[in-house]
């Protein structure tokens, strides 16, 4: 059949060219681009895990720089606490030397509480003065704000704790041991009475800090018993009070590193009606056991007493114990707080406090949500917030070491005084070594962690939208060969008419 009026030939032609030139002009675009998706309509569900992808990689690139910003942020941290701890340091020496009496004049220790109120007001000065553009670290600005602190609480630390926007937590105690001192009762019926003028009651008393050998008389009150023993009080570790007819030996302090040891040497041949060593209730600590635990004759080797930590739980974590402190820490929560002597004794639950804010935020994931946050506490480090002690009933700092104050150097209780910056080291040194496992873990570890996830997502986003060189350069080739082809056909079909005029003669 031959027609004039519609050649089909040219028009499939024509179509063919154009496709061909479509993939054509796809291909030279890829290359162009080194895209495989340019638009929506090159791969539409390839575009949008695309973007997805390419969002999650924003949000981690940033995290990334977010936890080498909190690395740089406690290292300055770190340099002013380095510092604080050299200084308490040097007062530490300075109080020592000072207690040298009667080798030192009254100017050399004057001298000296120069040096340490200079090194008070050095301390005040790096609190101050350690920022991060122009961020105070070490004044309390990064420290958490609290509310409703309760009476069973001595004192406390929060380290770290996660609070939704705007938000509070309150931290709850339920104590479900009880904290215990070590105690042993020395029943002897009254005033000691010996089976001679000439005998003694020889006993050796070991405590958690030393032991110490004590030798009575027969006739000895038991106040005087008590009285000789609270004099090594310091050195043993241990308290004595007249209890009855007998003495009660108790620990000073909470927890299952207290032990009351009593070791007779020599018994006298004390007479009286239940003599001899005795345990206290379990339950009722302020009575002793009606069963003798031993007699002054038996305890020719050492009869113990062993303390008892608290147990505690804190908004239902089980916490680490120690005495009367409690302690959890988790990704949400970081608190340490000291229980009030009854309570800790007592089977209760309470609420401790409220935290209702503040902290130091970091924002170490990509994701922005309360799992992706980092909050670190950092306390303030001026001399009046460091070393914190209660002795005699009177609570001392870190600034009583000052001129004129309870703990100078001059006519101050040096032995007090020697305890402030022991406490302060340990308050200095324990915020250090947070920062540093903060350092070490949480960023390290965040960092690592979102460089991998980084590499993998930029992979994954590569693979679906990067255009692959050699299938288009294969795909180019075909393409042109193709439209040469298309071409080349179209002409022959456009030609193909001409035939018929010969029809015509």
């Amino acid at each position: 059949m031959s027609r004039i009026n519609t050649n089909v030939q040219s028009l499939i032609a024509q179509r063919v060219l154009g496709q061909n030139n479509q993939g054509l002009n796809a291909s030279l675009e890829r290359l162009a681009t080194g895209l495989r998706i340019n638009r929506g309509k090159d791969d539409p569900s390839g575009l949008i895990a695309s973007e997805n992808l390419r969002a999650e990689q924003a949000g981690l690139s940033s995290a990334l720089k977010n936890a080498e910003r909190a690395d740089q942020v406690v290292n300055i941290a770190e340099g002013g606490l380095n510092e604080v701890n050299g200084l308490l340091t040097e007062l530490q020496g300075l109080v020592t030397a000072s207690a040298n009496t009667a080798g030192l004049s009254a100017e050399e220790k004057e001298a000296n509480q120069l040096q340490i109120d200079s090194i008070l007001q050095t301390i005040d000065r790096i609190a101050g003065a350690t920022s991060f553009q122009g961020t105070k670290l070490l004044n309390g600005n990064f420290d958490f704000s609290v509310s409703g602190v309760g009476s069973e609480v001595n004192s406390f630390n929060v380290n770290g704790a996660k609070l939704e926007f705007e938000g509070t937590r309150d931290v709850e105690v339920v104590v479900t041991q009880s904290a215990q001192r070590a105690g042993l009762f020395l029943s002897a019926g009254g005033a000691l009475d010996l089976g001679g003028a000439t005998s003694t009651f020889v006993i050796e008393i070991t405590g958690s800090k030393g032991s110490r050998e004590f030798s009575f008389a027969s006739g000895t009150a038991l106040a005087t018993v008590a009285d000789t023993i609270n004099s090594f009080k310091d050195v043993l570790g241990i308290s004595a009070d007249v209890s009855g007819t007998g003495v009660r030996l108790d620990s000073i302090e909470f927890g299952s590193d207290e032990f009351v040891s009593v070791k007779v040497v020599n018994t006298g041949n004390i007479a009286g009606a239940n003599v001899g060593i005795y345990q206290y209730n379990t339950t009722d600590t302020s009575t002793a056991n009606t069963t003798i635990l031993s007699t002054y004759a038996n305890a020719s080797t050492k009869v113990t007493d062993e303390g008892q930590d608290v147990g505690a739980t804190i908004n239902g974590l089980v916490a680490t114990t120690k005495g009367t402190t409690a302690r959890v820490n988790s990704d949400f929560l970081d608190v340490q707080l000291d229980i009030t002597d009854n309570d800790a004794q007592t089977l209760t639950n309470f609420t401790a406090f409220t935290i209702t804010g503040g902290g130091a935020e970091f924002q170490l994931a990509g994701q922005v949500d309360i799992a992706g946050k980092v909050a670190l506490g950092i306390q303030n480090v001026a001399a009046r917030e460091l070393g914190r002690v209660e002795d005699g009933g009177t609570d001392y700092n870190l600034q009583d070491l000052g001129a004129g104050k309870g703990l100078n150097l001059v006519d101050g209780d040096l032995s007090v005084a020697q305890k402030v910056i022991s406490e302060a080291i340990k308050n200095v040194s324990q915020l250090r070594g947070r920062l540093g496992a903060f350092q070490a873990n949480t960023v390290g570890a965040t960092v690592r962690s979102l460089g991998i996830a980084l590499e993998n997502t930029a992979a994954a986003e590569s693979v679906i939208r990067d255009a692959d060189f050699a299938t288009e350069t294969a795909s180019l080739t075909r393409s042109q060969i193709l439209a040469a082809s298309a071409q080349n056909t179209l002409q022959q079909a456009n030609f193909q008419p001409q035939s018929v005029l010969q029809l015509l003669g």
